[in-house]
């Protein structure tokens, strides 16, 4: 009896199918970075809102704006305060708008054309 041979046409077929896949792979894990850059970039926004809004209530409507921006920067980290814009605005209901650009691949290099917006609002407090 003798011992079962390999056919030696398919010597190394698994190594050619996987560097076939690996353009695919690799984009694959570059769009799934970036779709977590955009939900990121959402994600800082509204927090960065909310903590504007909020200082912009603890304030008088003369030193609102900025405190808001104050506010609203320091909870951003570096890479996206570069483009970043605070308003406020409002008396008896303030209102705060966080506007930040997606970056590409690598948060602080170069960034999409468009822009994310977070919103938050808050009522005055009365003061006693």
């Amino acid at each position: 009896m003798q011992p079962l041979r390999r056919p030696e046409g398919d010597a190394g077929q698994v190594s050619v199918e996987f560097l076939g896949m690996t353009p695919l792979i690799l984009l694959t894990l570059v769009l799934l970075w970036q779709c977590v850059l955009v939900g990121y970039t959402y994600t800082l926004a509204g927090n960065a809102a909310d903590e504007a809004v909020r200082a912009g209530t603890a304030v008088p409507p003369g030193q609102r704006q900025g405190a808001c921006e104050q506010a609203g920067m320091r909870h951003l980290s570096g890479a996206w305060r570069g483009d970043a814009t605070v308003t406020c605005g409002g008396t008896g209901y303030v209102t705060a708008e966080v506007t930040l650009k997606v970056p590409v691949l690598f948060p602080g290099t170069i960034a999409f054309p468009f822009t994310v917006h977070g919103h938050a609002g808050a009522v005055e407090e009365a003061k006693d």
